[in-house]
């Protein structure tokens, strides 16, 4: 008989429409034993959808886990989950955490973590499903199988699943809720392109396209911070190093920074107005008020997906809905066009179940 876990709840907020029905449909799926595809747009509050279905697991006694690709999201998720679920024992686990071998009722850890775990967890959390290494790496998966119970329940999260999960969503093979706009109900910002020639050229000279410049100051004189990311670690160091000599107030980061978490903090707290970037800061950092730029939008790391989860940057505060997106590029790529579609249909879907304003 599994003991019973008393933890409440201790957050008090309102779930929307959407949030609520995916909150139900969670609930369901652990009671009768079903996987889960929670599909829902970037904003649109998928840790809080997760409270009440954790609180349920609690009570029936299950172990739960939430797992997802990157350090950065369980830092991310670590004072939201312990506000919570005040007085509960959580266990945080990352490459180099303290608490690597604890056992709780509620685990937040990264997915490479699940490798330590064989019959443990009856309620599995994956969240950013689509996201680099789970993507990508079989022996994720594997460890998700290994870590879970026989009778043990998985609920996805994604704002941009898998061709593949959308396919057993339509054939019916995975039971599934859409979440189409976010906790504010105001639409998700479209990405605008514009085309800004041979930039590698110009920054082997020291330079950026004059049309980036002119879009950053823009915003900066308006005293809203920007998020620029870039294609690769040198680049983000070059365009840093340009934008202090225009006597900018920057800052770079990247997977190989071991001050991210600060620098990311420092920027929160308006310590300067651009934060440089590669992909390491697409998914699970809110930032108000924050305009997003694609420096070489155009390079093949920039995934539809990738570009998706960028966009969804902007725009997640409620006081500051409209945010700008651009991607600046040498070229129009298919996972450029594909991202664009993918948000203006979100947008679509959510006006005509919501009414969005």
């Amino acid at each position: 008989m599994k003991e019973t876990c008393h933890t409440k709840l201790t957050w008090y907020g309102d779930l929307s429409k959407g949030q609520k029905r995916a909150s139900d449909k969670m609930i369901k799926a652990i009671k009768n034993k079903y996987d889960l595809l929670i599909w829902a747009v970037c904003g649109a509050g998928k840790t809080e959808v997760l409270f009440h279905g954790i609180e349920f697991a609690l009570h029936q006694g299950m172990n739960v886990c939430i797992a997802t690709p990157r350090t950065d999201v369980v830092l991310e998720l670590e004072p939201r989950l312990k506000k919570a679920f005040k007085g509960l024992n959580i266990a945080v686990l990352y490459g180099g955490s303290p608490q690597r071998f604890q056992i709780a009722p509620l685990v937040i850890a990264t997915t490479h973590q699940l490798l330590r775990y064989k019959n443990a967890f009856d309620l599995l959390i994956i969240d950013e499903v689509d996201a680099f290494p789970y993507s990508i790496d079989e022996r994720l998966h594997f460890a998700v199988i290994k870590a879970m119970r026989k009778k043990g329940v998985t609920v996805y999260l994604s704002a941009t699943p898998s061709k593949k999960m959308r396919k057993d969503v339509s054939r019916g093979q995975l039971k599934a809720t859409k979440i189409p706009q976010r906790f504010h109900q105001k639409p998700l910002p479209i990405p605008s392109f514009q085309w800004i020639g041979q930039w590698k050229k110009k920054l082997k000279k020291n330079r950026l396209p004059a049309k980036v410049l002119t879009w950053m100051q823009k915003h900066i004189t308006k005293k809203r911070r920007i998020l620029l990311f870039v294609p690769s670690i040198s680049i983000m160091k070059k365009v840093t190093k340009i934008l202090r000599e225009r006597r900018l107030n920057v800052e770079g980061v990247s997977a190989d920074d071991q001050d991210r978490k600060q620098k990311v903090q420092h920027f929160r707290d308006d310590a300067y107005d651009v934060l440089v970037t590669t992909t390491i800061l697409e998914r699970g950092v809110t930032i108000p008020n924050v305009q997003v730029g694609v420096l070489g939008a155009e390079s093949t790391i920039f995934t539809e997906s990738a570009l998706v989860q960028i966009s969804g940057r902007a725009g997640r505060h409620p006081d500051f809905f409209n945010g700008d997106v651009y991607f600046f590029h040498f070229g129009l790529t298919r996972s450029m066009k594909q991202a664009k579609k993918h948000i203006v249909n979100m947008n679509d879907s959510a006006e005509k179940e919501c009414g969005l304003n």
